[in-house]
Protein backbone atom coordinates (compact mmCIF):
# COMPACT_ATOMS: atom_id res chain seq x y z
CA UNK A 1 0.00 0.00 0.00
CA UNK A 2 1.28 3.43 -0.96
CA UNK A 3 1.21 6.90 0.56
CA UNK A 4 -0.05 9.56 -1.86
CA UNK A 5 1.50 13.01 -1.41
CA UNK A 6 -0.30 15.81 -3.23
CA UNK A 7 1.91 18.81 -3.92
CA UNK A 8 4.91 16.64 -3.15
CA UNK A 9 7.24 18.56 -5.47
CA UNK A 10 6.81 21.78 -3.50
CA UNK A 11 8.83 23.25 -0.66
CA UNK A 12 7.32 21.44 2.32
CA UNK A 13 6.20 18.46 0.26
CA UNK A 14 9.68 17.67 -1.07
CA UNK A 15 11.23 17.81 2.40
CA UNK A 16 8.50 15.51 3.69
CA UNK A 17 9.19 13.07 0.85
CA UNK A 18 12.86 12.96 1.89
CA UNK A 19 11.99 12.18 5.51
CA UNK A 20 9.28 9.67 4.60
CA UNK A 21 11.66 7.79 2.27
CA UNK A 22 13.65 6.84 5.35
CA UNK A 23 10.65 4.73 6.37
CA UNK A 24 9.06 3.53 3.11
CA UNK A 25 9.65 3.43 -0.64
CA UNK A 26 5.92 3.19 -1.33
CA UNK A 27 5.35 6.87 -2.12
CA UNK A 28 3.40 8.37 -5.02
CA UNK A 29 3.64 12.09 -5.69
CA UNK A 30 1.03 14.05 -7.63
CA UNK A 31 1.76 17.67 -8.50
CA UNK A 32 0.77 20.02 -11.31
CA UNK A 33 4.15 21.83 -11.01
CA UNK A 34 2.46 25.25 -10.93
CA UNK A 35 4.75 26.30 -8.09
CA UNK A 36 7.40 23.59 -8.20
CA UNK A 37 10.20 22.30 -10.42
CA UNK A 38 10.51 18.76 -11.71
CA UNK A 39 14.27 18.94 -11.05
CA UNK A 40 13.51 18.53 -7.36
CA UNK A 41 13.18 14.78 -7.95
CA UNK A 42 16.81 14.56 -9.11
CA UNK A 43 17.81 16.32 -5.88
CA UNK A 44 15.69 13.96 -3.78
CA UNK A 45 17.45 11.04 -5.43
CA UNK A 46 20.85 12.59 -4.64
CA UNK A 47 19.89 12.91 -0.99
CA UNK A 48 18.16 9.56 -0.49
CA UNK A 49 19.46 7.34 -3.29
CA UNK A 50 15.83 6.55 -4.13
CA UNK A 51 13.54 7.28 -7.06
CA UNK A 52 9.93 8.19 -6.39
CA UNK A 53 6.84 7.68 -8.52
CA UNK A 54 5.71 11.04 -9.87
CA UNK A 55 2.43 11.73 -11.68
CA UNK A 56 1.89 15.17 -13.17
CA UNK A 57 -1.75 15.96 -12.57
CA UNK A 58 -4.03 18.47 -10.88
CA UNK A 59 -6.18 17.52 -7.89
CA UNK A 60 -9.03 19.47 -9.50
CA UNK A 61 -9.01 16.97 -12.38
CA UNK A 62 -11.48 14.35 -11.17
CA UNK A 63 -10.75 11.91 -14.00
CA UNK A 64 -7.00 12.08 -13.34
CA UNK A 65 -7.57 11.49 -9.62
CA UNK A 66 -9.88 8.54 -10.30
CA UNK A 67 -7.34 7.02 -12.66
CA UNK A 68 -4.56 7.47 -10.09
CA UNK A 69 -6.52 5.80 -7.28
CA UNK A 70 -7.63 2.98 -9.59
CA UNK A 71 -4.09 2.30 -10.78
CA UNK A 72 -2.43 2.32 -7.34
CA UNK A 73 -3.23 0.79 -3.98
CA UNK A 74 -3.21 3.84 -1.74
CA UNK A 75 -3.58 3.57 2.03
CA UNK A 76 -3.32 7.21 3.09
CA UNK A 77 -2.85 10.74 1.78
CA UNK A 78 -0.71 13.70 2.82
CA UNK A 79 -2.37 16.71 1.21
CA UNK A 80 -0.12 19.72 0.49
CA UNK A 81 -1.43 20.78 -2.93
CA UNK A 82 -2.78 24.32 -2.96
CA UNK A 83 -2.08 27.95 -3.77
CA UNK A 84 -0.50 29.71 -0.80
CA UNK A 85 0.32 33.41 -1.36
CA UNK A 86 -1.73 35.69 0.90
CA UNK A 87 -1.30 38.81 -1.26
CA UNK A 88 -2.09 36.99 -4.47
CA UNK A 89 -5.21 35.50 -2.90
CA UNK A 90 -6.59 39.01 -2.47
CA UNK A 91 -6.11 39.66 -6.20
CA UNK A 92 -7.44 36.35 -7.57
CA UNK A 93 -9.73 34.94 -4.85
CA UNK A 94 -11.81 32.78 -7.18
CA UNK A 95 -8.73 30.89 -8.31
CA UNK A 96 -7.84 30.22 -4.66
CA UNK A 97 -11.31 28.95 -3.83
CA UNK A 98 -11.41 26.82 -6.97
CA UNK A 99 -7.95 25.33 -6.53
CA UNK A 100 -7.78 24.93 -2.76
CA UNK A 101 -11.39 24.27 -1.73
CA UNK A 102 -12.92 22.67 -4.82
CA UNK A 103 -9.72 20.71 -5.46
CA UNK A 104 -9.76 19.32 -1.94
CA UNK A 105 -13.43 18.34 -2.25
CA UNK A 106 -12.61 16.45 -5.45
CA UNK A 107 -9.72 14.69 -3.72
CA UNK A 108 -11.89 13.73 -0.74
CA UNK A 109 -14.67 12.41 -2.95
CA UNK A 110 -12.27 10.19 -4.89
CA UNK A 111 -10.63 9.03 -1.65
CA UNK A 112 -14.04 8.05 -0.28
CA UNK A 113 -14.93 6.20 -3.49
CA UNK A 114 -11.80 4.09 -3.02
CA UNK A 115 -12.26 3.70 0.75
CA UNK A 116 -9.09 5.65 1.55
CA UNK A 117 -9.95 7.51 4.75
CA UNK A 118 -6.64 8.39 6.35
CA UNK A 119 -5.55 11.97 5.71
CA UNK A 120 -2.85 14.37 6.90
CA UNK A 121 -3.89 17.86 5.83
CA UNK A 122 -1.66 20.88 5.42
CA UNK A 123 -3.53 23.65 7.22
CA UNK A 124 -2.16 26.91 8.59
CA UNK A 125 -1.98 29.11 11.68
CA UNK A 126 -3.79 31.74 9.61
CA UNK A 127 -7.03 30.08 10.75
CA UNK A 128 -6.55 31.70 14.19
CA UNK A 129 -7.37 35.09 12.68
CA UNK A 130 -6.37 38.33 14.38
CA UNK A 131 -8.23 38.30 17.69
CA UNK A 132 -6.53 35.46 19.59
CA UNK A 133 -3.58 36.14 21.88
CA UNK A 134 -0.44 34.01 21.58
CA UNK A 135 0.45 31.34 22.45
CA UNK A 136 -2.20 30.00 20.11
CA UNK A 137 -3.86 26.74 21.13
CA UNK A 138 -6.06 24.41 19.10
CA UNK A 139 -9.21 25.05 21.15
CA UNK A 140 -9.26 28.79 20.33
CA UNK A 141 -11.94 30.17 17.99
CA UNK A 142 -10.98 30.37 14.33
CA UNK A 143 -11.47 33.03 11.68
CA UNK A 144 -9.68 34.34 8.61
CA UNK A 145 -8.88 37.76 7.16
CA UNK A 146 -7.86 36.94 3.57
CA UNK A 147 -8.96 34.49 0.87
CA UNK A 148 -5.96 32.19 1.41
CA UNK A 149 -6.80 31.87 5.10
CA UNK A 150 -10.47 31.45 4.25
CA UNK A 151 -9.67 28.49 2.01
CA UNK A 152 -7.77 26.75 4.82
CA UNK A 153 -10.58 27.47 7.27
CA UNK A 154 -13.26 26.28 4.83
CA UNK A 155 -11.35 23.05 4.24
CA UNK A 156 -11.06 22.51 7.99
CA UNK A 157 -14.85 22.92 8.34
CA UNK A 158 -15.34 20.46 5.48
CA UNK A 159 -13.02 17.95 7.17
CA UNK A 160 -14.79 18.30 10.53
CA UNK A 161 -18.18 17.75 8.86
CA UNK A 162 -16.86 14.81 6.84
CA UNK A 163 -15.42 13.08 9.88
CA UNK A 164 -18.65 13.70 11.81
CA UNK A 165 -20.67 12.12 9.03
CA UNK A 166 -18.42 9.07 8.72
CA UNK A 167 -16.43 7.88 11.77
CA UNK A 168 -14.13 5.79 9.60
CA UNK A 169 -12.17 8.92 8.70
CA UNK A 170 -8.93 9.67 10.56
CA UNK A 171 -7.70 13.19 9.81
CA UNK A 172 -4.72 15.05 11.24
CA UNK A 173 -5.24 18.73 10.45
CA UNK A 174 -1.79 20.25 10.90
CA UNK A 175 -1.81 23.98 11.59
CA UNK A 176 1.70 25.15 11.04
CA UNK A 177 3.31 28.44 11.61
CA UNK A 178 6.20 29.94 9.55
CA UNK A 179 8.29 27.31 7.74
CA UNK A 180 11.83 28.36 6.88
CA UNK A 181 15.17 26.64 6.33
CA UNK A 182 16.24 23.97 3.87
CA UNK A 183 17.69 20.48 3.83
CA UNK A 184 21.15 20.46 5.42
CA UNK A 185 22.65 19.16 2.15
CA UNK A 186 21.77 22.43 0.42
CA UNK A 187 20.19 20.41 -2.40
CA UNK A 188 16.54 21.33 -1.80
CA UNK A 189 14.95 24.45 -0.34
CA UNK A 190 12.32 27.08 -0.96
CA UNK A 191 12.25 28.05 -4.64
CA UNK A 192 9.45 30.60 -5.12
CA UNK A 193 8.28 31.69 -8.55
CA UNK A 194 8.90 35.41 -9.05
CA UNK A 195 9.29 37.74 -6.08
CA UNK A 196 9.01 35.80 -2.81
CA UNK A 197 5.94 36.32 -0.63
CA UNK A 198 7.58 35.13 2.60
CA UNK A 199 10.27 36.80 4.71
CA UNK A 200 13.14 34.32 4.60
CA UNK A 201 13.36 33.68 0.86
CA UNK A 202 13.08 37.45 0.35
CA UNK A 203 15.94 38.11 2.78
CA UNK A 204 17.97 35.34 1.15
CA UNK A 205 17.51 36.84 -2.31
CA UNK A 206 18.54 40.27 -1.01
CA UNK A 207 21.62 38.67 0.55
CA UNK A 208 22.53 36.91 -2.71
CA UNK A 209 21.93 40.07 -4.77
CA UNK A 210 18.83 39.01 -6.69
CA UNK A 211 16.70 41.64 -4.95
CA UNK A 212 17.89 45.13 -3.96
CA UNK A 213 16.24 45.72 -0.60
CA UNK A 214 13.95 44.22 2.01
CA UNK A 215 10.69 45.92 2.95
CA UNK A 216 9.83 45.67 6.66
CA UNK A 217 6.14 46.33 7.26
CA UNK A 218 5.71 48.09 10.59
CA UNK A 219 8.18 49.01 13.34
CA UNK A 220 5.68 50.17 15.95
CA UNK A 221 4.30 46.89 17.26
CA UNK A 222 4.50 46.08 20.97
CA UNK A 223 7.47 43.76 20.45
CA UNK A 224 11.17 43.65 21.32
CA UNK A 225 12.14 45.98 18.45
CA UNK A 226 8.78 47.11 17.08
CA UNK A 227 8.73 44.63 14.20
CA UNK A 228 6.42 41.65 13.83
CA UNK A 229 7.20 38.48 15.79
CA UNK A 230 6.51 35.05 14.32
CA UNK A 231 7.03 31.42 15.22
CA UNK A 232 9.57 30.20 12.66
CA UNK A 233 9.91 26.44 12.29
CA UNK A 234 12.55 24.53 10.35
CA UNK A 235 11.05 22.85 7.30
CA UNK A 236 12.69 19.54 8.25
CA UNK A 237 11.07 19.66 11.70
CA UNK A 238 7.80 20.39 9.92
CA UNK A 239 8.34 17.47 7.55
CA UNK A 240 9.01 15.18 10.49
CA UNK A 241 5.75 16.39 12.02
CA UNK A 242 3.90 15.12 8.95
CA UNK A 243 5.70 11.78 9.19
CA UNK A 244 4.78 11.49 12.86
CA UNK A 245 1.17 12.38 12.06
CA UNK A 246 1.06 9.65 9.41
CA UNK A 247 2.55 7.13 11.84
CA UNK A 248 -0.07 8.10 14.45
CA UNK A 249 -3.04 8.39 12.10
CA UNK A 250 -4.73 5.18 13.32
CA UNK A 251 -4.89 6.68 16.81
CA UNK A 252 -6.69 9.81 15.56
CA UNK A 253 -10.45 9.54 15.45
CA UNK A 254 -12.35 12.14 13.46
CA UNK A 255 -10.62 15.38 12.52
CA UNK A 256 -7.98 16.61 14.96
CA UNK A 257 -6.32 20.04 14.58
CA UNK A 258 -2.68 20.05 15.74
CA UNK A 259 -0.27 22.99 15.91
CA UNK A 260 3.23 22.52 14.50
CA UNK A 261 5.44 25.31 15.82
CA UNK A 262 8.34 25.90 18.18
CA UNK A 263 6.45 27.87 20.80
CA UNK A 264 8.95 30.74 20.44
CA UNK A 265 8.77 34.04 18.60
CA UNK A 266 11.46 35.86 16.59
CA UNK A 267 11.14 39.40 15.22
CA UNK A 268 11.77 40.47 11.63
CA UNK A 269 14.84 42.48 12.59
CA UNK A 270 16.21 39.59 14.67
CA UNK A 271 15.91 37.42 11.56
CA UNK A 272 17.69 40.08 9.47
CA UNK A 273 20.52 40.42 11.98
CA UNK A 274 20.94 36.66 12.25
CA UNK A 275 21.03 36.37 8.46
CA UNK A 276 23.69 39.08 8.28
CA UNK A 277 25.78 37.18 10.81
CA UNK A 278 25.45 33.85 9.02
CA UNK A 279 25.89 35.09 5.44
CA UNK A 280 28.26 38.01 5.93
CA UNK A 281 26.06 39.91 3.48
CA UNK A 282 24.67 43.41 3.78
CA UNK A 283 20.88 43.32 3.91
CA UNK A 284 19.48 46.81 3.35
CA UNK A 285 15.87 47.39 4.31
CA UNK A 286 13.21 50.10 4.37
CA UNK A 287 10.54 50.46 7.02
CA UNK A 288 7.05 50.59 5.51
CA UNK A 289 3.64 51.11 7.15
CA UNK A 290 1.88 48.13 8.66
CA UNK A 291 -0.15 46.01 6.28
CA UNK A 292 -3.86 45.64 6.90
CA UNK A 293 -4.56 42.54 8.96
CA UNK A 294 -0.97 42.00 10.14
CA UNK A 295 -0.63 40.97 13.78
CA UNK A 296 2.22 41.99 16.08
CA UNK A 297 2.97 38.63 17.71
CA UNK A 298 2.07 35.10 16.64
CA UNK A 299 3.47 31.92 18.13
CA UNK A 300 2.21 28.44 18.95
CA UNK A 301 1.39 26.31 21.90
CA UNK A 302 2.71 23.02 20.51
CA UNK A 303 2.06 20.72 23.48
CA UNK A 304 -0.70 18.78 21.74
CA UNK A 305 1.71 17.70 18.98
CA UNK A 306 4.03 16.31 21.64
CA UNK A 307 1.23 14.55 23.49
CA UNK A 308 -0.47 13.07 20.42
CA UNK A 309 2.42 12.58 17.99
CA UNK A 310 5.52 12.51 20.23
CA UNK A 311 6.80 15.36 18.08
CA UNK A 312 8.65 18.49 19.08
CA UNK A 313 10.59 21.02 16.96
CA UNK A 314 14.33 20.60 17.55
CA UNK A 315 16.19 23.02 15.23
CA UNK A 316 16.94 26.57 16.38
CA UNK A 317 16.89 29.86 14.47
CA UNK A 318 20.64 29.73 13.76
CA UNK A 319 20.25 26.32 12.11
CA UNK A 320 17.20 27.49 10.15
CA UNK A 321 19.07 30.49 8.76
CA UNK A 322 22.33 28.62 8.16
CA UNK A 323 20.48 25.99 6.14
CA UNK A 324 18.56 28.68 4.23
CA UNK A 325 21.82 30.41 3.31
CA UNK A 326 23.51 27.13 2.30
CA UNK A 327 20.61 26.43 -0.07
CA UNK A 328 20.45 29.97 -1.47
CA UNK A 329 24.20 30.47 -1.88
CA UNK A 330 24.59 27.05 -3.51
CA UNK A 331 21.57 27.62 -5.76
CA UNK A 332 21.40 31.37 -6.45
CA UNK A 333 18.81 30.82 -9.19
CA UNK A 334 16.94 28.02 -7.48
CA UNK A 335 16.79 24.66 -9.25
CA UNK A 336 17.64 26.14 -12.66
Amino acid sequence: MSVLITGGAGYIGSHTVVELLALTDDIIIVDNLSNANVLVFDRIKQITGKTVTFIKADICDRDAMKQLFSAHKISSVIHFAGLKAVGESNDIPLMYYQNNVAGTITLLQVMAEHNVKKLVFSSSATVYGENNVSPLIETMPTSAINPYGQTKLMIEHILFDLAKSDPQWSIACLRYFNPIGAHSSGLIGENPNGIPNNLLPYVAQVAIGRLPKLQVFGDDYDTIDGTGVRDYIHVVDLALGHVKALESIDNIKGCQPINLGTGNGTSVLEIVESFRSVSGSVIPYDIKPRRTGDIGTVFANAELAFNLLSWRAERDIHTMISDTWRWQSSNPNGFE
